[in-house]
């Protein structure tokens, strides 16, 4: 297998609510048999029923609440963008989970939740390089 990810799909309970908020973080989709797709650097993040997914993926729905165990992340090149980018999706009907801070090993960043509960981690950490496409480097960390 390839060490790479092609599409993330979010299971969400009304496509229309979550394209809307999606949108109005300033992404733009494209809306295919009830499937709505963003492009997303070299990645499709998509929206799609929960129960069509869950039926999908060979799974049974289950209930929405709490911690998924998965988090979502998107860095910023600074600071105020990490404000700037959680406000917004405040305004778009997010909620806010924790207030951004600067953590124990140095980068500024605080967390929201979409309106299906996705969690998503917003982050400047100048120690990781986003292209002017976005893209991200991570850094070498050292021999283990």
């Amino acid at each position: 297998m390839e060490q790479r990810i092609s599409l993330v799909t979010l299971g969400v309970s009304d496509v229309a609510r979550s394209r809307a908020f999606y949108e109005a973080l300033g992404w733009r989709g494209q809306e295919v048999e009830e499937t709505v797709f963003f492009q997303a650097g070299g990645l499709a993040l998509v929206l799609w029923g929960r129960d069509k997914l869950a039926r999908d993926c060979g799974l049974t729905d289950g209930p929405a609440e709490g911690f998924g165990g998965i988090a979502l992340a998107h860095n910023v090149r600074s600071d105020a963008e990490v404000d700037d980018l959680l406000a917004t999706a405040e305004r778009a009907g997010a909620t806010v989970t924790k207030p951004a801070v600067t953590n124990a090993i140095g980068f500024y960043s605080g967390a929201f939740v979409d309106p299906d509960g996705h969690a998503w981690e917003i982050a400047h950490n100048p120690g990781f390089t986003l292209a002017a496409d976005g893209s991200l480097t991570l850094p070498d960390f050292g021999a283990a």
